[in-house]
């Protein structure tokens, strides 16, 4: 590591490396601007986890997406390593796993990256010509990327990404009712831990409706998911079922012609903040400071967001769920992905209408 740049001549193939989940793949498109800015010239390419690389469709700074899988066996890993062997000019790895500095590694003929100071042996810093230190509790995720800026001698980007063509903006014109004003609802996080309740939603979405504004309910296209949005929706006036009809761009191409956004800490969420649209994010176990959504226009570092608390950001409110205990930063009360969250699960419907009611009105209160 050092203060200098990684020294080379202006680099026309560049690969980004980002093998994680969907939310990551998107917080990364940040450093995949801040690239093609400084090097217009240059293709830049992802590679990214299969199942993720909807996020990166429309993506104007990005040339290709390199598509892998989460559970490949290493046999096709070293096919991985193969087929893109010193391909690229730079690679950049943007997480601090082994896969993805080895693939930075086998893909660049200059390689930065991120990595753990405490954590990282001697093995994996040597496959990177300089990296930067990661840290997974006080600084956004979106700016811990973005330190390879300063490695690479080049500006910072901020700005999220959200890439969208004119078939998603029709396939979301598909689902608004002729002249309605509406509001959209991600209900279904890929992890129970981060979920709201039925109840909750169910009011929150005849609020909306009573108010004028047509909820709109977002989910995947999982059996489970479907069952959970026609049930909710069934319950509320002029509601729209949207689980599963729409691509993640479609999904973009929605929530930028809202009135307002609500959902919990998800991929969509970010995606929501992304649009500038007025976004309130339901929080309980994560932590705010390195996953609360990026405000559009925001440039705050090393995060927008404090640790406790409910908080205003720009055109983001995350409201934080009420215990002792948050944010524990663990996977629920019963320590895995499937159990439930008590800060989540006990969030009254009051507090969240409140704050959906002062985002509409374009002012306070976002304070407990």
């Amino acid at each position: 590591m050092g203060a200098d740049a990684v020294p080379g001549a202006p680099p026309r193939t560049i690969l980004v490396v980002c093998t994680r989940r969907i939310g990551d793949v998107l917080l990364v498109t940040p450093l995949v601007r801040s690239l093609k800015r400084a090097w217009p010239q240059a293709t830049v390419d992802v590679m990214v986890f299969r199942g993720t690389e909807g996020v990166l469709a429309g993506n104007p700074d990005v040339t290709r997406v390199l598509a892998v899988g989460e559970r490949d066996g290493i046999g096709v890993r070293l096919g991985t390593f193969r087929d893109t062997w010193r391909r690229y000019d730079l690679a950049c790895s943007a997480q601090t796993s082994d896969r993805t500095t080895l693939y930075a590694w086998a893909a660049g003929r200059r390689r930065v990256g991120l990595l753990d100071p405490d954590k990282a042996p001697a093995w994996k810093r040597a496959l990177l010509h300089r990296w930067a230190p990661f840290d997974n509790l006080r600084v956004h995720t979106v700016v811990a990327s973005l330190a390879l800026c300063d490695l690479l001698g080049i500006a910072r980007r901020y700005e999220v990404v959200v890439g969208m063509g004119d078939a998603d903006v029709r396939e979301a014109a598909a689902l608004i009712p002729r002249g309605s004003l509406h509001a959209v609802l991600h209900v279904t996080p890929k992890f129970p831990y981060k979920g709201w309740t039925v109840e909750g939603w169910t009011r929150l979405a005849t609020w909306l409706s009573s108010e004028g504004l047509r909820p709109i309910v977002c989910a995947g296209a999982e059996d489970a998911e479907r069952r959970y949005v026609a049930d909710l929706c069934r319950g509320v006036p002029g509601a729209v079922d949207a689980a599963g009809r729409l691509s993640l761009g479609g999904v973009g191409a929605l929530i930028a012609t809202s009135r307002l956004y609500i959902g919990t800490d998800t991929a969509v969420t970010h995606l929501a903040a992304a649009t500038g649209v007025p976004t309130l994010a339901l929080f309980g176990p994560s932590n705010p400071v390195k996953w609360g959504p990026w405000p559009a226009g925001c440039i705050t570092e090393p995060s927008p967001w404090q640790r406790v608390g409910t908080q205003r950001a720009g055109n983001v409110t995350l409201l934080q769920g009420e215990a002792e205990c948050v944010p524990c930063l663990l996977e629920g009360c019963d320590r895995h992905v499937n159990s439930l969250s008590r800060c989540l699960q006990e969030m009254r419907p009051e507090r969240v209408i409140r704050e959906a009611k002062a985002l509409l009105a374009g002012a306070p209160p976002a304070a407990g």
